[in-house]
């Protein structure tokens, strides 16, 4: 199954998701290494340059005190217009989203998209979160490792 694995770059668990499910014989985008085995081109898809992961800090490295109006300036910076054609890329490839806890806004966004196209969409929730009700929209919530690769079989 190819898989989107959405989360945040500060999530110590997404290494260990990502290689679990390629060991269960998935392929799996890697955000945060597209060189690696989880590029687009392992999909199937092409994409103009998919070499370099994106951090706001390559658009800015004062990303964190822009205005409303500068964010939204930069959302047309060429950089982040290319990762959001790869990330869209890889969605559209990808069968199935597995939502990696703790991530922010971003990786929510991805499975809302996944959930809203009908695709399967699995929580991982390896540790305490805040309870949220609307992870209901999902296919299920796995709080293992081992629970996530049976769900995805």
């Amino acid at each position: 199954m190819k898989i989107y694995a959405a989360s945040s770059w500060r999530n110590a668990w997404y290494p260990e998701v990502v290689k679990a499910l390629r060991d269960a014989g998935h392929m799996v985008y890697d955000f945060r290494d597209p060189s690696s085995d989880g590029s687009l081109a392992v999909l199937g898809v092409d994409a103009k340059d998919d070499s370099q992961p994106f951090k706001w800090q390559l658009v800015g490295e004062d990303y964190m005190d822009w205005t409303p109006e500068q964010y939204r300036e930069k959302l047309q910076d060429p950089l982040a217009v290319r990762q959001f054609a790869n990330d869209i890329r890889a969605m559209e490839a990808c069968e199935a989203c597995v939502l990696v806890l703790p991530c922010g806004r971003s990786a929510h966004t991805e499975a809302g998209w996944f959930a809203g196209r009908g695709l399967k969409v699995i929580a991982f929730i390896p540790e305490r979160q805040e309870p949220e009700l609307m992870y209901k929209l999902f296919d299920g919530v796995a709080c293992s490792i081992e629970e996530l690769t049976a769900t995805l079989k």
